[in-house]
C-alpha cells in the first residue's frame, strides 16, 4: 500500500488567508485561517499592511503543520494562490513604502480616462487582458508616477503581496504569469512584460520581478522562515497562481462550457479556453492558468461586501441578536430573505455600492434600489440585495456566453455557496443546474492540484475531476424561472439607464 503524501494549499485573500492541508488525492485533512483588515481612512483608499498579511500567512500555516506534526515528513509541498491586482512599492532592501494597495482602491480612478487619451486603450486590453480600470496596477502605476512622484522615484521595485511574501522566505523577486497577467503590463501572446505599457507607467523591467510559469518551484527556503513555521528549508514551494484562475480548477471548470462561479467578498464569473481571448466590448478579463489554460471572466466588487453592508446597516438589530444567541448572522439574513417571494415583490437593488467591475468598468457605479413601495419591508430589503447580486452575476454571464458559447453546467464555490436560499436563486435566476463542489475553499484546492501537478504527483489538470466531490445540485424552479425572467430585463434596461449618471452623482458627491 502507498503511503499517503499531502500538500498544503495556501490562499492569500482579500480578508483573510487560508491554509488547508490536503492528500495527494485531494482530501481536505485540516485547516487554519487568520482574518485581517481593509484599512480604509478614505472611502477611496482600501488598503492593507504587508506585514499582517505575511504573519498571517506565516500563523496559518504554522498552525496547520502544528495540528499535523505526524504528517511532516510525508509533506510534499506547499501551493500559493493570491488574490489579484495588489500593488506594493518596496525600496532597494524590500521594504515596504506603501501598504498594499488593493483592487477595491480607487485613488486612480481619474487616469482611467486619460490613460484612455493617451494610448490606444483597446489595443492595450487585448495585448494584456486587463481591462482599464482602477483595480489594475498599471492604473496605479499611473497614479503613483504623476500623483506621488517622488514615492515613485524611490521605489526599487513594483511588487504584488505574493512577491513580497516570497521574497521575505526566498531573497527572490519572481511572479508568475498569472498573477502578472492580471496587472495590465503582461503581454499574453509575448508571455513577456508589455514594452508600451511599460513606457505608459515609466515602470523598467528591472523594476519588475523575474516572470515564471505558475508550476515554478522555489526551494531552499531562509532558515528564519523555515523555523517561523515549523517547516524543513528545503521544502518545495509551487508558486502559483491567482485565486481566481485556481478557484475555477479547484471546482473542475477548466473547459469552456463549464462555467465557475465564485461568490465571496467579490465576485467572479469564469470559463477557460486553451489560448488567450479577450472581448470586443472589453466587459471580460483574460489571465494566465497555465500555458495552455487561459481563464475568461468577469469579476464583480459586489458580491458579499454588499451584504455585508446589510448587516451592518439594515438589520444590525438582527445580527446583533445572531451574535448573543451566538448564531451566524447571515444565517438569519437569508432566513429573513426566504420569507419573501422570489423578485422581492418588483424591488429591484443594482448592487454596486463600491463601484464595478464587470459588466460595467466604472468605479463611480452607485447602489440603487428600484420599485419602493408602502408593501415593501426589511424582508424584501434584504432579499432584493441577494437577487441584485446574483442578477449582476447573470449580467457578466451573459457577456461571457458571447464569447465562448453557451454554458452546460454551473459549478458555484465561495462564502455564498453555503446558503440553500443563494444556491436555489442562483439556480432559478440562471435557468441551469447548478452544482456545489465538496470544498467550499476552491482557491486552496486550486492551488493544491496545481501544485500537485507542478511536483509531479498527477500528470494533467483534468485529473481533478477524480478529486471533487459534489455536495449540493440545485435545479431551477420552473415558477421562480418565470419570475425572474420578467424582472431580469428590467434590471438591464433600468442599468443602461442608470449607467451615464454615475459619473454625475460621483461629481456632485466630491
Amino acid at each position: 500500500m502507498t503511503e499517503p503524501e499531502y500538500v498544503i494549499g495556501v490562499d492569500i485573500g482579500t480578508t483573510s488567508t487560508k491554509a488547508v492541508l490536503f492528500t495527494s488525492d485531494g482530501e481536505a485533512v485540516d485547516q487554519h485561517a487568520v482574518g485581517y483588515p481593509l484599512v480604509s481612512p478614505q472611502p477611496d483608499v482600501q488598503e492593507q499592511y504587508p506585514e499582517e498579511i505575511y504573519q498571517a500567512v506565516v500563523q496559518s500555516v504554522r498552525t496547520v503543520v502544528a495540528h499535523q506534526a505526524d504528517k511532516l515528513k510525508a509533506l510534499i509541498g506547499l501551493s500559493f494562490s493570491t488574490a489579484m491586482h495588489s500593488l506594493i512599492a518596496v525600496d532597494d532592501e524590500g521594504l515596504p513604502l506603501t501598504n498594499s494597495i488593493t483592487w477595491a482602491d480607487r485613488r486612480s480612478a481619474p487616469w482611467v480616462s486619460k490613460i484612455r487619451q493617451q494610448c490606444d486603450a483597446h489595443d492595450l486590453y487585448r495585448r494584456t487582458g486587463t481591462p482599464i480600470h482602477p483595480m489594475s496596477p498599471l492604473v496605479k502605476l499611473m497614479w503613483l508616477r504623476y500623483d506621488r512622484p517622488e514615492l515613485f522615484q524611490q521605489a526599487a521595485k513594483f511588487i504584488s503581496i505574493k512577491e513580497y511574501v516570497l521574497y521575505r522566505w526566498f531573497k527572490q523577486y519572481v511572479v508568475d504569469h498569472s498573477i502578472a497577467n492580471a496587472t495590465g503590463l503582461f503581454n499574453m501572446k509575448a508571455m513577456d512584460w508589455d514594452a508600451e505599457a511599460l513606457e505608459l507607467t515609466g515602470v523598467k523591467p528591472e523594476q519588475l520581478s523575474q516572470l515564471v510559469s505558475t508550476t515554478h518551484i522555489l526551494k531552499d527556503m531562509t532558515a528564519e522562515a523555515a523555523d517561523s513555521m515549523g517547516l524543513p528549508t528545503g521544502v518545495p514551494v509551487v508558486i502559483g497562481a491567482s485565486d481566481g484562475v485556481l478557484a475555477n480548477l479547484g471546482v473542475g471548470a477548466i473547459t469552456p462550457e463549464v462555467v465557475a462561479v465564485t461568490v465571496g467578498t467579490s465576485g467572479a464569473v469564469r470559463a477557460v479556453l486553451d489560448h488567450p481571448q479577450t472581448d470586443e466590448n472589453e466587459r471580460l478579463f483574460c489571465y494566465a492558468l497555465t500555458e495552455n489554460h487561459w481563464v475568461i471572466g468577469g469579476a464583480t466588487n459586489n458580491g458579499g461586501i454588499a451584504l455585508r453592508w446589510v448587516r451592518d446597516h439594515i438589520a444590525d438589530a438582527e445580527a446583533n441578536t445572531a451574535r448573543l444567541l451566538q448564531k451566524d448572522p447571515y444565517d438569519i439574513l437569508t432566513a429573513i430573505a426566504a420569507t419573501v417571494p422570489a423578485g422581492s415583490d418588483g424591488l429591484i437593488f443594482h448592487p454596486y455600492l463600491a463601484g464595478e467591475r464587470a459588466p460595467l468598468w466604472d468605479a463611480n457605479a452607485r447602489g440603487s434600489f428600484f420599485g419602493l413601495a408602502l408593501n415593501h419591508n426589511k424582508a424584501h430589503l434584504i432579499r432584493a440585495v441577494l437577487e441584485g447580486i446574483v442578477y449582476n452575476l447573470y449580467v457578466v454571464l451573459d457577456a461571457l456566453q458571447d464569447v465562448v458559447g453557451p454554458a452546460k453546467s454551473i459549478q458555484a464555490t465561495g462564502g455564498f455557496a453555503r446558503s440553500t436560499l443563494w444556491r436555489q436563486m442562483l439556480a432559478d435566476v440562471f435557468d441551469r443546474a447548478v452544482t456545489i463542489p465538496e470544498t467550499y475553499e476552491s482557491s486552496c484546492f486550486g492551488a493544491a492540484v496545481l501544485g500537485l501537478y507542478a511536483l509531479g504527483r498527477i500528470s494533467n489538470l483534468e485529473r481533478v475531476s477524480d478529486m471533487i466531490g459534489e455536495t449540493h445540485r440545485h435545479r431551477p424552479i420552473p415558477e421562480n424561472v418565470k419570475r425572474y425572467q420578467k424582472v431580469l430585463p428590467l434590471y438591464i434596461q433600468l442599468l443602461e439607464n442608470f449607467a451615464p449618471l454615475y459619473g454625475d452623482i460621483a461629481q456632485a458627491t466630491r
